[in-house]
């Protein structure tokens, strides 16, 4: 009878550590989307004059509301500034079309609206949630390498154990007039993001959970 007992015992462990979901410590994915310019050439247009990006994407999840999330990418910015509204000096009264290619490096701190994750419900974890995004970044285009700050919002998805799925929006402000080939065309004195170039990427991305956190079964 005490062997019974400790069988089942045994299997009620082995079902509860089933029931629980193992947590990632990390993601590794692809992600690609249409990307648009901002700055001398197009000061309000979203979406216009769009390209492609994609690249290489990675989290490192603290917990399952909060990730840092590294991105590797490559795109362009795009533009032409006699076919939009703006007025230039007559020095730039010409034919100023562009289409430069760049690299982005950076990382994002998100926050998740909810627990991230499946099999803790209990906990209120959700395979849905949106998220917001603030981080740092670098951009090498046109020859010359300035830094950048992300800022954005997304939704990702679990579906399956160990697959993500999300989209994820940014606008990136470069601390650089010089992406689209012009600096300050204007003759205005520049500030910190005064007069300066941006764009944005809008991202659909797939990724695969790494690095399992073994914890107790009566953690919380």
């Amino acid at each position: 009878m005490a062997r019974l007992y400790t069988i089942i015992a045994a299997l009620l462990f082995a079902t509860g550590l089933k029931a629980q979901e193992l947590e990632y410590a990390l993601e590794l994915g692809a992600m690609a989307g249409p990307s648009f310019y901002m700055g001398d050439a197009n000061l309000n247009g979203f979406y216009k004059n769009v390209t492609m990006a994609g690249g290489l994407m990675g989290r490192y999840n603290i917990n399952p509301r909060m990730a840092l999330k590294f991105d590797l990418g490559y795109g362009s910015v795009k533009g032409n500034a006699l076919k939009g509204k703006n007025w230039f000096p007559m020095e730039w009264d010409k034919e100023w079309e562009f289409n430069n290619s760049l690299v982005d490096l950076g990382c994002q701190y998100e926050l998740s609206f909810w627990g991230y994750g499946t099999g803790n419900s209990y906990k209120g974890h959700k395979r849905l949630t949106p998220y917001i995004q603030l981080g740092l970044g670098f951009t090498y285009c046109n020859d010359a390498l300035t830094m950048n700050i992300p800022i954005g919002f997304g939704i990702k998805y679990k579906f399956r154990p160990r697959w993500n799925v999300g989209i994820d929006w940014s606008m990136r402000f470069s601390m650089s007039d010089k992406l689209d080939g012009i600096e300050d065309p204007y003759r205005t004195q520049s500030g910190f993001l005064k007069n300066k170039d941006s764009y944005s990427w809008t991202m659909v991305y797939i990724s695969y959970d790494l690095c399992p956190k073994y914890r107790k079964c009566n953690n919380d």
